[in-house]
């Protein structure tokens, strides 16, 4: 039988980008958009290209530049594929038997591209849900391993990226996630927690049509900080920071602070970053919605951004304005709540 599942986009809302550095991060998956993965039993097994992202036929060589300079070079078909292959290795290591006939694998996803939002992933994530079921051994693979098992599909080809997106993909919600070099060298993975979703206040993620690629803003701040640039390791650890001082004001709903601590997580990236690598239209994103006086900081590393107006209704509809004046796609966020089964909920390690 077939075994369809989705996997939902997310926004890294406090402490991005330390889950790369060993520090901590809050984040929630958004039910605006997500990835679907279909596997049917079949005679073969069948990696099958999306008729829409893995296009190989065009009206004309302009209309192939110009995807391949909007959309790039690749779709989901390695993704699917680099997930099989990590997931094949991992039960072979662990002894998993995997006796099961052939099958067909395809996908598809709404999530834009290129806006931070972790498509990527996602596609991965609900591949991994699929073979889980196929095969019958999600009891086997503890939920803590599934989101090494992603990135690790998404390493295969050269990804560079952080566990907190997969993490929150494979939990739904919204997580708390500590990442410090204790805990991955001990666990092999980071401390989990899940949150109550209602603990967010509303919020809205602000995105381009046609934004910068979010791959290149990690290049020259990760050299740096393994070369122990004091500069970098002291503000990434700020950083760090902010997600744990997050987590106590989402749970006190002290939504004031909430600004404070939205906006340092930006100015904090620019700081390192600089703003040739974060982009000019990205940071326009963050300057709009900072210009009706909400908070605003990216929701990955570019592309969109997630912003939060304080004052309600009245300081939406300024964003609303301000949003179309500068040509951004503004949306109220929904947020998925946790998908994890009771068996898989009871089974995390509590702290």
């Amino acid at each position: 039988m077939a075994v369809e599942h989705k996997a939902y986009a997310r926004v890294g809302f406090l402490g991005n980008p330390s889950d790369v550095y060993l520090g901590r991060t809050m984040s929630f998956s958004v039910a605006n958009f997500w990835a679907s993965v279909q596997l049917r039993p079949s005679d073969q097994l069948l990696i099958q290209p999306n008729p829409t992202h893995d296009l190989v036929s065009f009206h004309s060589i302009h209309h192939l530049v110009h995807r391949l300079d909007t959309e790039g070079y690749y779709g989901g078909v390695r993704l699917l594929m680099a997930i099989c292959k990590v997931f094949y290795k991992h039960c072979q290591d662990k002894n998993i038997e995997l006796n099961k006939p052939n099958f067909t694998l395809s996908y598809d996803t709404n999530i834009p591209r290129q806006t931070g939002l972790s498509g990527s992933s996602a596609i991965v994530c609900a591949a991994l849900n699929c073979l889980l079921d196929f095969y019958n051994v999600r009891h086997l693979i503890k939920v803590e391993i599934r989101p090494n098992l992603i990135l690790n599909a998404e390493k295969e080809l050269g990804i560079v990226a952080g566990l907190q997106d997969r993490v929150v993909q494979v939990y739904g919600g919204l997580v708390y996630m500590d990442f410090s070099k204790e805990n991955m060298d001990k666990l092999g993975h980071g401390i989990y927690i899940p949150m109550d979703v209602n603990l967010l206040p509303p919020l809205f993620l602000i995105y381009a049509e046609n934004p910068s690629d979010s791959g290149k803003v990690h290049s020259t701040v990760r050299q740096r900080w393994l070369d122990g640039d004091e500069f970098i390791i002291s503000s990434m650890n700020e950083v760090a920071g902010l997600a744990e001082k997050g987590k106590t004001v989402l749970l006190e709903k002290n939504y004031k602070e909430l600004v404070n601590i939205m906006n340092r997580n930006f100015d904090l990236r620019r700081q390192m970053f600089g703003d040739k690598a974060l982009g000019a239209l990205n940071i326009k994103m963050v300057e709009v919605a900072r210009s009706v006086g909400a908070a605003a900081k990216f929701t990955g590393s570019g592309g969109a951004v997630v912003a939060f107006c304080p004052e309600g209704p009245t300081q939406v509809s300024l964003l609303e304005s301000a949003c179309k004046e500068a040509g951004f796609t503004l949306q109220k966020i929904s947020v998925v709540p946790s998908f994890l089964s009771e068996e898989e909920s009871k089974s995390l390690i509590t702290y």
